[in-house]
């Protein structure tokens, strides 16, 4: 071998059916594993793999086992104890060319080994300079040529004399992108339905004492009514809760799907052990004492999911509640909950079993139904993204909500989220709006983005989510979605019987984003025909303290029939004479009767009243109506981002991203991180991001000169990695008009900068940009999220006035439209006070060239163009700074791609 062993090529893959292999890069010492598959393959597949069922399998496997990893490239599948599974290589065959080939054991094939392979063996391809493989099949192996032409990769097929040529490029295009995304979602749906649906479940550690987690399991699977067999795994005991106990999961007399472990951490792994070599495919491990309690619980865990990857079973925990599945009549409760919440259409994963218990207990007073449940724990394996893909395949699941405390693959929640949330609304409760850390601040915009987690914020943004930052809030908006359709519009009815708290709800719906229209006159007759004369007919409706039962369902009848209004807010709070039974009773025989569908929610005003109206399940009800109205505000909004189609970056004009390529490893051989500005200008200009006409100038005399042949007024700044915030250091000056000014400016700006013990490296002299509103366009790098996209206030507002708006990269034209349209400083870009208005499309236009050239270039850390000047003639990026560091790993395809 010729170079050093790729690990970092190893990844742990999802297949098809949800289990799991581990792939690594052949080793020259693979000569005997690889000999093991070869022989293990069926005659058929040693005819399809080797054109001969009598080839030399020993020579075979030694010419496979030696790779340089680049020109010759091996790929292992195993399983177990090293077992190998499948292989797959590639051997150069002339310039940019490469033949490929792949033997699969029979167990594993038509689970998409194949295509996963064909995806790894493409993309170190693509590194090493080949960019076209080619395979010869013989023409009976269907199988082969199928996975070519499923892959996603553009292939062609041509008859040759005895076998099959196939041609294919090793570049993915969006096509092989979205049928790699669908696999993911298949195989993560898979698993999911392995934990939820198995026909044997064996609790290992089940107890007789039910106050102990392994009693309370076990007794809450008995008591679920579970399908299938339950199995007590006890060394002490011969009966467990009235059940036949068993010592060990190797005495079990059946085979099992899912094993439930609530045993201390070294004991789990070996009950996981135990578990594989039974046949078990899924696995929830209760026990807490593993990474969340230091380094020496994190190699436990470490050792429990190398058990795990062995065998290829899929994992939920440790540290967790459990899962359940709610079904009428029967289901599953793996979980130590106390108690079980009503069946509905509402999913729920936690990362924290504290909050699994409290939704549980807390959904029936909601009247919240839940499909099924999952703590995930430590998520050393099965994450919410699962869940996620799970539930988007889910006829029962009609709405997902989310706690989560941070993101195992952000890139892969908001591919599932943006499309799940357009059939299926999210709902996340995401814990910390703390610092987010590990960002470089050296910039304004690395000191914005660094202040808050806003980059969550528009991650939730993007991909539709809707955020809450209680579990109260999480569970008001669970109620509306889960029993009312979504509102059409965002135009809201509301009645009441007493006038305060409907004026507090239309103010709640104002600061909503909602309105409260005018009620006409058809509808004001109609209600007055059962309301008293005292009744206020405006919108809000204020029926009076003496409105009874009777009145409220008729005139919810007639504000529902309206076609003025999307929604409709009902608010009872008790006076002396009618009862709140009596009030609920006739909001739910109008909603019964209503002859169009538009939600309803029910404000009652007191804790018992409240009680009263929840109980009958079907409304959603809450005490206060700014708690209902902001809801509804939240429900809006995800109505609004559905209504808006699908984009994709655009393709953009005028763009070198190979000379931009080149900028950068040139700058990357320097010491220095920041780009000088000969650097910055030239990659700003391979994008075609504008920039005034400058000069770098060595000394005052230089400046001079520079600005003389510059013309005109002129900006002077002083040049340093050192100077940051260079109004604050005296160290910029604008409107120069002509050679001395700019040559006695550059003195003083060499003596303050002397005065606060800064050097300057040179001068930038610069063309003064005509009038326009000071913005500020910017990237900051997350190490979690990727490059960050934000546009705000510029020049010294920045950071006094944080109106800034922010996108994970790449954005698409309709995103950069967005965020502009979302600043508090807006108005400056569209005449304010009678100022020329901006040229909105050259901004936008700017905001979609800095997305697309951090995307495209990972290696750009930080940029900061501020002030960008946006006026009638366009916009043009004034200063500028960008810093470089070493590329990070590519950008995550789908998960089956790599380590999970």
């Amino acid at each position: 071998m010729g170079a050093d062993y790729p690990a970092s090529r190893e990844a742990d893959v999802v297949l098809r059916d949800g289990s799991t292999v581990h792939l690594r890069p052949v080793r020259g010492a693979d000569e005997a594993a690889l000999l093991e598959l070869f022989e293990g393959l069926s005659s058929d597949s040693r005819m399809f793999r080797f054109f001969s069922g009598a080839s030399d399998l020993a020579s075979a496997a030694k010419q496979l086992a030696d790779v340089d990893y680049a020109q010759r490239y091996g790929l292992v599948a195993t399983r177990g104890d090293e077992r190998p599974v499948g292989h797959a290589t590639y051997i150069g065959a002339g310039p940019g060319r490469a033949e490929v080939a792949f033997a699969i054991a029979g167990e594993l094939q038509g689970q998409g080994l194949g295509t996963i392979l064909l995806a790894h063996l493409a993309e170190v391809a693509q590194e090493n300079g080949i960019e076209a493989f080619f395979a010869e099949v013989l023409p009976q192996n269907h199988r082969m040529v199928d996975v070519f032409r499923e892959s996603g990769f553009p292939t062609e097929t041509s008859s040759e004399p005895g076998s099959i040529h196939v041609e294919l490029p090793t570049s993915l295009g969006d096509e092989a992108f979205e049928r790699f995304a669908e696999r993911d979602r298949l195989a993560a749906e898979a698993a999911v339905r392995g934990f939820l649906r198995p026909r044997a479940v064996a609790v290992v550690g089940a107890s007789r004492r039910r106050e102990t987690v392994g009693g309370a399991v076990f007794h809450n699977l008995l008591e679920s009514a579970f399908g299938g067999v339950v199995y007590p795994v006890n060394p002490a005991s011969d009966v467990v809760q009235s059940v036949r106990a068993y010592r060990s999961v190797a005495e079990l007399p059946g085979e099992i799907d899912l094993g439930v472990i609530a045993v201390p951490p070294a004991a789990a792994v070996e009950a996981a052990r135990e578990c594989a070599e039974k046949g078990c495919t899924t696995l929830v491990v209760l026990s807490a004492g593993f990474a969340e309690v230091g380094p020496e619980g994190a190699e436990e865990q470490r050792r429990l999911v190398d058990v795990c990857r062995e065998a290829g079973m899929r994992l939920v925990g440790p540290n967790c509640l459990g899962v359940i599945l709610n079904e009428a009549g029967g289901g599953l409760n793996a979980s130590f909950a106390p108690g079980t919440p009503p069946p509905g259409n509402v999913g729920f994963v936690t990362q924290s079993g504290a909050l699994g218990l409290a939704l549980i207990d807390l959904a029936g007073d909601r009247g919240l139904g839940v499909s099924s449940f999952a703590s995930i724990g430590n998520r050393a394996d099965i994450t919410a993204n699962d869940m996620l893909e799970y539930w988007e395949g889910d006829p029962d699941t009609d709405v997902a909500l989310l706690y989560i405390e941070s993101f195992s693959d952000p890139a892969r929640f908001s591919r599932v989220a943006r499309r799940a949330g357009r059939e299926m609304p999210i709902v996340v409760v995401k814990s910390g709006r703390s610092v987010a850390g590990e960002r470089a601040t050296g910039s304004h915009t690395g000191a914005l983005l660094s202040a808050s987690d806003v980059t969550v914020d528009a991650l939730f943004e993007q991909a539709g989510v809707i955020r809450t930052e209680t579990l109260s809030e999480l569970l008001d908006i669970a109620s509306l979605l889960g029993s009312q359709p979504l509102p059409a519009g965002p135009r809201v009815g509301i009645l009441t019987n007493a006038g305060g708290p409907g004026i507090m709800c239309a103010d709640a719906c104002d600061a909503a984003g909602l309105e409260v229209p005018e009620l006409p006159e058809e509808v004001r007759t109609a209600l007055a025909e059962h309301l008293p004369a005292e009744a206020s007919l405006a919108n809000p409706v204020d029926m009076i303290a003496t409105a009874t039962a009777e009145q409220y369902r008729r005139s919810i009848a007639t504000l529902s029939a309206w076609e003025g209004i999307d929604a409709l807010i009902v608010i009872f709070i008790r006076p002396l004479l009618t009862r709140a039974e009596e009030v609920a009773g006739a909001v739910r025989a109008a909603l019964a009767e209503r002859k169009r569908e538009i939600p309803v929610q029910a404000v009652f005003m007191s804790s018992g009243d409240r009680e009263t109206m929840a109980a009958g399940g079907g409304i959603p009800t809450y005490l206060y109506p700014e708690d209902a109205a902001r809801t509804l505000g939240r429900a809006m909004k995800h109505v609004r981002w559905r209504a808006r189609p699908a984009e994709e970056p655009p393709e953009l004009s005028r763009t070198r991203p190979d000379e931009a390529a080149a900028v950068i490893a040139r700058a990357l051989e320097g010491e220095s991180e920041w780009l000088g500005m000969e650097a910055v200008a030239e990659l700003l200009d391979c994008y075609g991001i504008a920039t005034p006409p400058w000069r770098i100038a060595a000394d005052p005399a230089a400046a001079a000169h520079a600005a003389e042949e510059l013309g005109g007024a002129v900006a002077l700044k002083a040049q340093g990695e050192a100077i940051l915030h260079k109004s604050d250091l005296g160290a910029v000056r604008t409107g120069l008009d002509d050679p001395t000014a700019v040559a006695g400016a550059a003195v003083q700006m060499d003596e303050a900068l002397a005065g606060a013990g800064l050097e300057r490296e040179s001068f930038l002299v610069q063309a003064m940009a005509a009038d326009g509103a000071e913005l500020l366009v910017g990237i900051a790098a997350d190490p979690a999220f990727g490059p960050v996209l934000a546009v705000g206030a510029g020049g010294t507002r920045a950071e006094l006035h944080p109106d800034v708006a922010v996108r994970i990269c790449p954005v698409s034209a309709g995103e950069a439209a967005a965020m502009i349209r979302s600043l508090a400083t807006f108005p400056l870009l569209t005449g304010f006070r009678g100022a020329p208005a901006a040229d909105l499309p050259a901004l936008e236009d700017m905001l979609l060239r800095v997305s697309a050239m951090v995307d495209a270039h990972r290696e750009i850390a930080e940029l900061d163009l501020n002030p960008v000047i946006a006026g009638p003639a366009g916009a043009t990026a004034v200063d500028a700074r960008i810093r470089l560091r070493p590329a990070p790993a590519p950008r995550p395809w789908p998960s089956t791609w790599r380590p999970l």
